[in-house]
């Protein structure tokens, strides 16, 4: 019975060192003898005890390698500090277990030199704002020298550039100045353009207001106008309608007369009359009580005009037979 149990034991540890299962995105790497013999997959594999032995496991997955910041010199003698990121995955289990040491410490020296070599040949203005150039630059370099290591390298990345100090300070100061002038620039365009709208503003009110004025001085010219216009015609019909009523010869004179009047009271200084009119009986008097009138009432406001009644045998007449009479 306890040979059957040491049997049974010794049958497990048998099966437990030659029974081997391969994870998914891991390679192994099996000697025999101590010489490279195969690369076993994903899956099961039986492995001979004493002659067969598992030199490496290596592991397919991306991998990502934080260096820690190194000291670089730019172009124009300034010290900067930088670390970078790099992403990487291995391609070749053999070459990588055969063809390096210790791929990570090769890695990151190797990183380390290529950055200095890259930042060296740029300024410290093109180092900030050029990290891009800088991070393709890195992985053509760490790509092609890591080939022969089995590895691939997929992204650099610069996490920090730090300057000096002191550099910082001036930065900073640079910027403030900066920004400064851009606020200034601003301010002033803001003024003039303020400037101009309020000048815009008050040509256009300028404008409208002489619109307006005009607009008004010409209705009330076209008013007045109007209503001489409708004046005469309310005279004009009026006599239309004495005639059609059968009134005589007097009746009309009179209303021409009343019409004679009513313009002699305004401010014309020349009055046409009609020739028919001078010859009534007593119409020079009637117009030279009216012009009397009218330049006492201009005499009270200060004038001293003249009024100048011609009588029936006047040659200042016109060729229509009118007779022009002038205050």
């Amino acid at each position: 019975m306890i040979i059957l149990i040491i049997l049974l034991i010794i049958v497990a540890l048998f099966l437990f060192a030659t029974v081997k299962v391969v994870r998914q995105q891991t390679n192994y790497i099996i000697e025999t003898f101590g010489k490279y013999s195969s690369t076993w997959q994903p899956g099961l594999h039986i492995k001979i005890p004493i002659i067969q032995m598992v030199a490496s496991k290596v592991s397919l997955k991306e991998q990502v390698a934080d260096f820690p910041p190194q000291s670089v010199i730019t172009k124009d003698n300034v010290m900067l500090s930088i670390n970078s990121v790099v992403y990487f995955k291995i391609i070749d289990p053999y070459k990588n277990t055969y063809g390096v040491e210790n791929y990570l410490a090769a890695l990151e020296k190797l990183a380390a030199t290529s950055l200095r070599s890259i930042v060296g040949e740029m300024l410290l203005d093109e180092c900030l704002s050029s990290r891009d150039q800088i991070n393709g630059k890195m992985i053509g370099i760490l790509d092609n020298a890591t080939e022969p290591w089995g590895i691939d390298v997929t992204r650099v990345e610069i996490q920090d550039i730090i300057p000096p100090s002191q550099m910082q300070d001036a930065m900073e100061r640079q910027a403030t100045a900066e920004r400064n002038k851009r606020a200034m620039i601003l301010d002033s365009e803001g003024k003039k353009e303020s400037a101009i709208r309020v000048a815009e503003g008050n040509k256009q009110a300028m404008i409208l207001t002489a619109d307006a004025e005009k607009e008004k001085l010409i209705r009330e010219a076209e008013g007045k106008a109007q209503a001489v216009e409708r004046v005469a015609k309310a005279n004009a019909e009026a006599i239309k309608y004495l005639r059609e009523a059968g009134a005589d010869d007097k009746v009309i004179t009179l209303k021409k007369l009343e019409a004679m009047v009513s313009v002699a009271n305004g401010k014309a200084t020349k009055i046409v009359v009609p020739s028919d009119l001078m010859n009534t009986v007593g119409i020079t008097e009637i117009v030279g009580s009216t012009f009397k009138d009218s330049s006492d009432m201009e005499g009270e406001k200060g004038t001293n005009d003249d009024t100048y009644v011609p009588d029936e045998n006047a040659e200042d007449m016109s060729s229509d037979g009118r007779v022009s009479v002038e205050e």
